[in-house]
């Protein structure tokens, strides 16, 4: 068994949302280390120790208080059914002591509130589902809330959108933590993708398209996945579609909820982290696989998206060879 790395734990209320918790439960409180993934101290922790109830008409037992908050690395907060009802007073004190003393926390879709009313929003971005978007906005006017967002980090905090983008947050802290390698291996095993580009629009009242009405990209994407050193603009790929630029932009956004271009980069830096990570490639044979084609191209887009350069990415997250 690997040793122990960080410590989660998942906070709940007086009810819970069965299928959020089980997210959290999955990327950090299974033990997968004969599979060579991190293994977590998890917890599952509330006001007091005793059965919970769930959303679901079933209750689940939590054997830890909120004194369980004050060694953990992350706190998540799955979905909190309980957001139009004021945040009791020990949960908001205990996550703003958390949070002081230096301790992470991801929420996870209405999760964000009880964030909100202990203060720890306020001037930051955050996100939530889409139905509850403008009620945070209103309740708690301070808080920056990002209506299209999956996800969103600011500072020590991660709020995530709906049960679904709860699997992305999760995994960018796996990503952050352990690296592309790791968090692409846990997403297989859980049968998830690793990273998804796009927001919460793609979700939001979008017509159904009629048949035959050219939405039928997957193909041209996966050929997109396997060409990523190729100089692809919008222009050739149209091309390869048969359709107009402006017609392909269109439709590209309303099947995966982002441009082509931006769509691109994310997946080359996905790339690129794992060629990083898994090869002993030199930083410009790394760029020219990941379509970047100049070092420079590379560490520019590198550092402004994950926040450290290529060659602190490797010396950080580099497997050594089996």
């Amino acid at each position: 068994m690997r040793d122990v790395t960080l410590s989660v734990v998942a906070l709940v209320g007086e009810k819970v949302a069965p299928f959020e918790l089980g997210v959290v439960c999955q990327v950090f409180g299974l033990d997968r280390s004969e599979e060579g993934l991190p293994v977590h101290d998890f917890a599952v922790c509330g006001l007091r120790p005793g059965p919970v109830a769930t959303t679901a008409g079933f209750a689940i037992q939590v054997d830890h208080a909120l004194d369980r908050l004050e060694t953990a690395d992350l706190i998540t907060i799955p979905a909190w059914p309980d957001a139009e009802r004021p945040v009791p007073a020990p949960v908001a004190e205990a996550l703003r002591a958390a949070v002081a003393r230096g301790a992470r926390v991801l929420s996870i879709c209405t999760g964000a509130f009880p964030l909100a009313a202990a203060g720890l929003l306020d001037g930051r971005r955050a996100a939530t589902h889409w139905q509850f978007a403008d009620r945070l906005a209103e309740r708690y006017p301070r808080v920056r809330v990002d209506r299209e967002v999956l996800y969103v980090e600011d500072g020590p905090i991660l709020t995530s959108a709906g049960a679904a983008a709860g699997i992305d947050a999760c995994l960018h802290v796996v990503r952050r933590e352990y690296g592309a390698a790791t968090a692409n291996a846990l997403a297989r095993r859980m049968v998830v993708p690793a990273h998804r580009s796009g927001g919460q629009a793609q979700f939001i009242e979008l017509p159904v398209p009629a048949a035959g009405d050219g939405y039928g990209l997957s193909g041209l994407i996966d050929w997109m996945q396997a060409h990523l050193d190729r100089p692809l603009t919008v222009e050739t790929l149209a091309a390869r579609a048969a359709m107009s630029p402006r017609t392909f932009a269109r439709r590209f956004k309303a099947a995966t909820g982002t441009t082509p271009l931006r769509w691109l980069l994310d997946r080359r830096l996905q790339h690129a982290e794992e060629l990083l990570e898994r090869t002993d490639l030199p930083v410009e044979a790394v760029a020219v696989r990941a379509g970047f084609g100049s070092a420079d191209a590379l560490r520019h887009h590198f550092t402004a998206r994950r926040g450290i350069g290529p060659a602190t990415h490797r010396r950080t997250f580099r497997r050594p060879a089996q």
